[in-house]
């Protein structure tokens, strides 16, 4: 088939239209993948008790379509975790790398904030357990964060860490 000078030009402008058009919504914009972003600020982060537990930025990144942590304790121990929405899976995922652990999560929405599950590796101990974090934002505009640890595949939970969260 051969086509006009006139009909290649007008078919490649039609090409650059919906390739700027798709390129100005970016792909992670709305639904499922803004159920996380209550989170996304920089943070000053207390124990229940009120004692400083750290600093903790959470930045939307790639267009929005991860949320990266950047953990700093009191104690001066870092780490970083990585969350996403996964749409085929249609969870929310969690790798969280720091402080001699590794943690891989899964889950969703849960009660107006973010419940993930998974396996939390202790790298130095050579053992495995089970962790649950809960995401919560709170009426006056912190975020508590609670985690919970099960050594027995869930059967049982105890309170590993409860954070609050404030804005810097």
């Amino acid at each position: 088939m051969v086509m006009s000078l006139k009909t290649t030009a007008a078919l490649t402008m039609a090409c650059l239209s919906a390739a700027s058009a798709s390129a100005a919504t970016p792909p992670c914009a709305e639904g499922s993948f803004r159920q996380f972003d209550f989170w996304a600020g920089e943070w000053d982060v207390r124990d229940a008790a009120g004692t400083p537990a750290g600093a903790n930025t959470i930045a939307k990144e790639e267009n929005g379509c991860v949320l990266v942590e950047r953990w700093r304790s009191a104690a001066g121990g870092t780490g970083q975790s990585y969350n996403y929405y996964d749409p085929a899976a249609g969870k929310w995922k969690q790798l969280w790398i720091g402080l001699g652990l590794l943690l891989h999560m899964e889950g969703g929405p849960h009660e107006g904030g973010m419940r993930l599950e998974g396996p939390l590796q202790y790298l130095t101990q050579g053992r495995t357990t089970r962790l649950r974090g809960t995401w919560s934002s709170l009426p006056d505009g912190r975020v508590r964060q609670h985690f919970e640890e099960s050594q027995d595949n869930g059967a049982t939970w105890t309170t590993w860490f409860d954070g609050y969260y404030t804005r810097r």
